[in-house]
């Protein structure tokens, strides 16, 4: 019998979501039993649930080596090697992976209806399921395993931060790339209940008087510098409207420093988008729209920063978050130069994780030209970013550090996992500014 006409869809998906009722036992469980429990998962899964249990293998899962059967345990252990204090946010972000994927998949073939334009796999029912089950899975389990985290929380919190984080998964389980949904979907809940997690009330109420006074100005500015923007075309108008989102937030939380960081390093990547537009079109590596960039571009490059922005003013160590904030534009800024100027007259390129010589454009392809430039950006973002009063004038090594690390890091992911479609460009730029904001936390904590 084939794998096809052995295969139940919604057996897999019915174990799928059964599974998460083990994520009750985080509520007890010491965190280094809980990993040794999902190792042992990954090794079940691997190499003993395929000898009875064909008919939840999808076909061509056997040929995949690694599939959904084995990246649930995977995201799972994860979750737990990332939260290691906070095995509360392993439980509730393990809910919305479990209820919310699986209610999914299961609502979305018996529901079908519309589909979202950028990726017609994915059907507007399936996105609503996944937000409504994973959010009364993750707020259940966050509420029961609350004894498990490392200080109370109100119950208010314990039912509203699940519902962001799960809108939030489900937001990211709509993009059009073959990074597999327990990975993207765990991860993205866990992380957005750990930032929630970090956030004060008492902070918040302190910087509220200020953060109001900004709002009107913010809202002001940033609508006209988006349309100035749409107007000489160096942004699409879907990304003006997500510029003038993130730069509000940044206003607001940080003021004219902040923004002014970040509008400078949009023009950073505005202008050398331009540099050797005739060259890379030529090449077939151009910008997309002629260079103007779009909500993607906005987001990867600037929505790290929005987050350290917000969170700036909103938990206990606002200089942490501004060392984050520095280096999330930083990594952004420099990355975009390093990119297009190496595009623009970059001789030679080659994969970092290969030195093999590559033609200019190739995903995770990097130059001696372009490199430098990244470097030289770093810098002189950094260094803005000092002369703004935003960081110290300690933070300006650590910024090109932790800027060029996560260029870094894009580059192996880039050539390794953006040709197969598992990762696109404006994820990878995400990751890089992700990369450069934690190792900047990391060194903040060290060296103040």
């Amino acid at each position: 019998m084939s794998d096809r006409r052995q295969h139940s869809e919604t057996a897999r998906q019915l174990l799928h979501v059964s599974m998460g009722a083990f994520a009750l036992l985080l509520r007890w469980l010491h965190w280094g039993y809980a990993v040794g429990l999902a190792v042992a998962a990954v090794l079940f899964n691997a190499f003993l649930l395929p000898r009875f249990a064909a008919r939840l293998y999808r076909p061509g899962d056997r040929d995949r080596g690694v599939h959904g059967i084995l990246y649930y345990p995977i995201a799972v252990l994860a979750l737990l090697l990332l939260f290691p204090s906070d095995l509360a946010v392993v439980a509730a972000a393990w809910g919305i992976l479990a209820a919310g994927d699986g209610m999914a998949t299961l609502v979305g073939r018996a529901v079908g209806g519309p589909r979202w334009p950028w990726n017609r796999d994915k059907t507007v029912a399936g996105t609503a399921a996944l937000w409504l089950a994973g959010s009364a899975a993750g707020a259940g389990l966050f509420w029961w395993c609350r004894t498990a985290a490392p200080e109370p929380r109100s119950l208010i919190f314990l039912i509203c931060a699940p519902i962001a984080a799960a809108a939030l998964a489900a937001a990211v389980e709509t993009m059009d790339v073959r990074l597999d949904d327990n990975l993207s979907v765990g991860l993205t809940a866990g992380a957005a209940l750990w930032l929630l997690t970090l956030v004060s009330p008492g902070a918040i109420g302190a910087n509220l008087p200020v953060l109001t006074s900004r709002l009107l100005v913010a809202v002001v500015v940033n609508v006209c510098v988006a349309w100035g923007g749409r107007a000489a075309r160096t942004v699409s108008t879907s990304g003006a409207v997500t510029g003038a989102i993130i730069g509000t937030v940044i206003f607001t939380a940080l003021g004219w420093a902040g923004w002014g960081l970040l509008l400078l390093t949009f023009l950073a990547a505005a202008i050398t988008s331009k540099l050797g537009l005739k060259r890379k079109t030529l090449l077939g590596i151009a910008e997309d729209r002629g260079g103007r960039r779009g909500p993607g571009n906005a987001i990867a490059n600037t929505g790290v920063a929005a987050i350290a922005a917000a969170l700036a003013v909103s938990t206990l160590h606002p200089e942490r978050a501004a060392w984050a904030f520095a280096a999330a534009l930083a990594a952004g800024g420099s990355d975009t130069i390093a990119s297009e100027i190496g595009k623009a007259w970059g001789r030679t390129t080659w994969l970092l994780t290969s030195f093999k010589r590559v033609p200019p454009g190739t995903s995770g392809a990097m130059s001696m030209e372009g490199t430098a430039a990244g470097i030289v950006g770093a810098l002189a973002l950094g260094a803005i970013a000092i002369a703004f009063g935003i960081v110290p004038y300690a933070a300006l090594p650590p910024i090109v550090i932790a800027a060029t690390a996560g260029a870094l890091v894009e580059s192996a992911l880039g050539a390794t996992l953006e040709g197969p479609g598992i990762l696109n460009n404006d994820m990878l730029n995400f990751i890089n500014t992700t990369v450069a904001a934690l190792l900047a936390v990391a060194f903040c904590v060290r060296l103040t």
